[in-house]
């Protein structure tokens, strides 16, 4: 179990001290149209990555706790400090508030459990992340968010996955970013390639499929990837690039779609009934399934395929 698993390779694309926006990846789901039904409020999403600056303002309102399972602050559980920027990044994609005319997430309402299984170089022994996903599934959260992978299928590290499922929990991971843009081929990453989890590739802001995004038969669906403006160190807000930022948009998605749907049938649905919530919630883009899965996550879709139907009565074409 000494084996390594890593934060998947990301680009920073630039950062900044200062914003007040709705990011854009954010509108492109067509999360600010269902807030009205939920913020998310009430869903606990773990996030096991670098840690989190949880002094950030967008994000110390979110955060309710945290455990160290690496050896950085010689392995204090109390301290999950983020050093690295990627854990924090992610948070705020999931749930930023917007305090301080910052940025908000796809459910600003969401509770954040802060589990650091990488350390400040991104770098993660197995037996980390699954005691970080253990915990998770102790503490009872409703959502676990991995944006990490390695090229090794772990059978323990799939074991624990399984019970979280098995404990009706979601478990979100990013596909990968050794992709070459080509369906022909196959590129795997673990967790992102259990059949269990629900895998994340990327595309742009422009709906195009990111060259970088693994392609293979478990991916499930894709989310925006690439120049994705969050919360970052020191109370700052950064660009980043990946699948790894694609992966936070579908957890908080689920937080609201998680509410949104016990709401509605009035208990609480298994996870496979979830998993085919968010599934529905999403349209094709013309790519092989390889590439995009059942296609990009659009949490108003019925209000979509109405417009489409409407569009071809009148002889018209709408593309999204």
């Amino acid at each position: 179990m000494k084996q390594r698993l890593h934060l998947i390779p990301y680009q920073v694309n630039a950062v900044v001290e200062v914003v007040s926006e709705v990011p854009k990846g954010i509108e492109l789901i067509s999360a600010p149209k269902i807030w009205e039904k939920s913020k998310g409020k009430g869903i606990t999403v773990a996030i096991l990555d670098t840690g989190c600056d949880f002094t950030h303002p967008d994000l110390s309102e979110r955060v309710i706790g945290g455990r160290n399972f690496t050896d950085d602050d010689n392995g204090n559980p109390d301290v999950y400090t983020d050093y690295n920027g990627h854990g924090t990044h992610v948070a705020g994609t999931i749930a930023a508030t917007q305090n301080n005319n910052g940025v908000i997430g796809v459910a600003p309402e969401a509770s954040l459990l802060i589990l650091k299984v990488l350390d400040k170089n991104g770098s993660g022994q197995y037996e980390w992340i699954i005691n970080g996903i253990n915990y998770a599934v102790e503490q009872k959260v409703d959502i676990i968010s991995m944006s990490l992978g390695g090229s090794e299928d772990v059978s323990e590290l799939h074991q624990a996955i399984q019970n979280a499922v098995d404990n009706q929990i979601l478990v979100v991971c990013a596909a990968g970013n050794e992709g070459d843009g080509q369906d022909s081929s196959d590129e795997f990453s673990f967790p992102g390639s259990y059949n269990e989890v629900i895998s994340v590739g990327a595309i742009n802001l422009e709906r195009g499929s990111s060259e970088f995004s693994n392609s293979n038969n478990e991916v499930d669906l894709v989310a925006p990837g690439e120049e994705i403006l969050s919360t970052y160190l020191n109370g700052s807000y950064a660009k980043l690039t990946g699948t790894s930022m694609a992966t936070p948009h579908i957890s908080g998605a689920l937080a609201l779609i998680k509410d949104i749907a016990n709401k509605n049938f009035e208990r609480n649905l298994t996870e496979p009934e979830l998993y085919a919530q968010l599934i529905k919630r999403t349209v094709p883009l013309g790519n092989s399934p390889k590439l995009e899965g059942n296609g990009l996550l659009f949490l108003t879709v019925d209000d979509y395929l109405s417009d489409v139907l409407n569009d071809k009565l009148s002889g018209q074409v709408l593309k999204i």
